[in-house]
């Protein structure tokens, strides 16, 4: 699903990374009265109500930054703009209105978007004090105090944030639809596949990498179904991610995979597997989504009658973490293979929504069990009582045992197996809960 964002924006040191710990419920952002510390954007899930939307913390100015303060505060600011729902603007009680607190409001307002404005360091509780009012001077409206440190005034703040999303407009999509993220790191060609799978110049292709800054939905329907291609910025490994606009490509990236159902990490077929594609994978594969790893360039690679038998081969043992993602060999640039493409994302798109029935998943656990026997520890044997799904995306089961300790991993993978083999799941992530009996 998607979700709505809400993206809290201010100058250093108002208690944005402080407001957004309270909001959601976590201590992710970093809090110091030190200016500056919040560098990367940081986003988690908030809920209010029964409604869920991404609460985006985004950092203040920089200490290594070239750009004057003004500068710095308009990308901050307009960063937040691109992608959110509402804008929250946080201010500071105890500094009053300052100029930039007036550059940043006048920039919201050219955006069009619902904009709340929060007056933070709130602290007493009762009437609010004189100092608020003078807050009225951006022009944004009633200002709602705040205490982000003590939490006074954030469900009403709450409130109005959510009262400002029309969530109408984040649904699941089309029935029958199927979401497919488009992933990989700099310059593998995602652009350029959307753009032929499309038939029009959907993207902008350049050989520079980082071209794609922002997630975007491209709607195909053709002969194999209806899709929603999400075209994402490329991810790279944070060390060089230096660049405001490259840190927050990376959350939309992700952002992309959390609400897609089906991942299609690009890699070079010229470069062939590295430490970023891996990591790349292994986020899609946390989130449990089906994942299609499709090797681009592939017209552009020398080759003999064996060539795609090494390559398979060899990434076999570089993706043995998700053996169950299929490969495929492409050209986005001829439109080679793109059939098969389309035919694997609707078969692990179909295995990673199916729903197994108890009474099957019981037969294949009497079938497992006796034909390899259960391990056993100082004469006390696992008993697995029965197997049940939970949920589906991934598929989720859980089996009932005496003792958990005794169910050792090796046993838990031979058990994943069966399930596999047995219905065909072997093209999704499945994931496998173990559970004393009583639990």
């Amino acid at each position: 699903m998607t979700k709505p964002i809400i993206a809290i924006v201010g100058r250093p040191n108002v208690g944005k990374s402080t407001l957004f710990n309270k909001l959601t419920g976590s201590r992710i952002a970093i809090v110091h009265d030190s200016p500056g510390v919040t560098r990367d954007r940081i986003y988690a899930p908030v809920e209010w109500l029964g409604q869920e939307a991404m609460l985006v913390d985004t950092g203040g100015i920089e200490p290594y930054s070239d750009d004057i303060i003004l500068s710095q505060m308009r990308r901050q600011a307009q960063l937040a703009i691109d992608s959110a729902a509402v804008i929250l603007l946080v201010t500071d009680l105890r500094a009053g209105v300052t100029a930039n607190d007036l550059e940043v409001a006048t920039m919201l307002q050219k955006s069009g978007k619902p904009i709340v404005l929060c007056v933070n360091k709130v602290d007493q509780i009762g009437d609010p004090p004189a100092e608020l009012y003078e807050f009225y001077n951006l022009g944004l409206g009633d200002p709602h105090p705040v205490s982000a440190v003590h939490g006074h005034g954030t469900g009403d703040l709450l409130d109005v944030l959510f009262d400002q999303i029309d969530f109408s407009r984040y649904g699941e999509g089309e029935e029958g639809e199927i979401r497919v993220a488009v992933i990989g790191k700099p310059n593998v060609g995602k652009s350029s596949l959307v753009n032929m799978i499309s038939g029009e110049e959907r993207m902008i292709v350049s050989d520079i990498a980082g071209t794609t800054r922002d997630a975007t939905d491209t709607y195909i329907e053709n002969e194999f179904g209806r899709y929603v291609f999400i075209d994402t910025a490329g991810l790279r490994r944070q060390a060089r991610v230096d660049e405001d606009i490259e840190r927050y490509s990376v959350i939309r990236a992700q952002m992309a995979i959390d609400r897609s159902d089906v991942c299609v990490l690009m890699i070079d077929a010229q470069v062939g597997y590295t430490e970023q594609d891996s990591k790349i994978a292994g986020y899609a594969h946390e989130q449990g989504k089906a994942t299609v790893i499709a090797l681009n360039k592939w017209d552009a690679v020398e080759k003999d009658h064996k060539t795609m038998q090494r390559m398979t081969e060899q990434l076999q043992q570089d993706f043995s973490f998700m053996s169950y993602a299929p490969f495929v060999f492409i050209s986005a640039k001829t439109g080679q293979r793109l059939d098969k493409l389309f035919e694997l994302i609707n078969a692990v798109n179909e295995q990673n929504a199916r729903r197994i029935t108890t009474g099957a998943l019981n037969d294949m656990l009497s079938y497992a069990t006796a034909r390899v026997q259960p391990p056993s520890d100082k004469g006390r044997r696992l008993k697995i009582y029965y197997i049940t799904q939970a949920s589906t995306r991934p598929p989720t089961f859980v089996t009932f045992v005496n003792r958990t300790d005794l169910f050792h991993f090796s046993y838990q993978r031979y058990i994943e197996n069966q399930i596999r083999e047995t219905f065909g799941l072997d093209g999704t992530p499945i994931r496998l809960i173990v559970r004393e009996r009583g639990d």
